[in-house]
């Protein structure tokens, strides 16, 4: 599936401008560590690129405990609630009114160079995954020494 016909539709991804829609977190009624497996496609845009971001917008991503899961130019991050989260990190599409602490509020410099595009949704994120990753492109490992409080110790 990602072939030219699914390249072509990174313009559109990278370009957007849409705000982060608001997100329902999901939480386990059951007390236990169970959560909803969850992925999302993240890409660092050209302007991100050149100016030598991919590193601390990785680095964000890690910090805040989610898995990598595969990689090109483009990420796939794990996690629970990896969809919300993530938008909440990289900030509002505008520059002008990302906050502080986000990665558009630390980095854009204007709403068409904000440096970041990611999944809006669950199925937006299996869509854009699926055009650009196949399914052996993405691991699956295991966080056993991993003691990040949003996985099970």
């Amino acid at each position: 599936m990602g072939g030219v016909l699914g390249r072509a539709a990174l313009p559109g991804l990278l370009r957007g401008p849409r705000a982060p829609g608001p997100c329902l977190l999901a939480r386990s009624n059951s007390g236990g560590s169970s959560w909803t497996r969850e992925r999302t496609l993240v890409a660092v845009k050209p302007d991100g690129v050149q100016r030598r971001l991919v590193g601390d917008v990785i680095q964000r991503f890690e910090r805040r405990g989610f898995k990598l899961v595969g990689m090109k130019m483009l990420q796939v991050w794990e996690g629970p609630n990896v969809v919300c989260s993530s938008r909440t990190m990289i900030g509002h599409t505008d520059s002008a009114e990302a906050a502080p602490g986000t990665i558009r509020g630390d980095f854009s410099v204007h709403i068409s160079r904000n440096i970041i595009h990611a999944s809006d949704s669950v199925e937006g994120a299996r869509r854009e995954i699926q055009l650009w990753f196949q399914s052996s492109e993405l691991v699956d490992w295991a966080d056993e020494n991993h003691h990040s409080s949003i996985y099970a110790a």
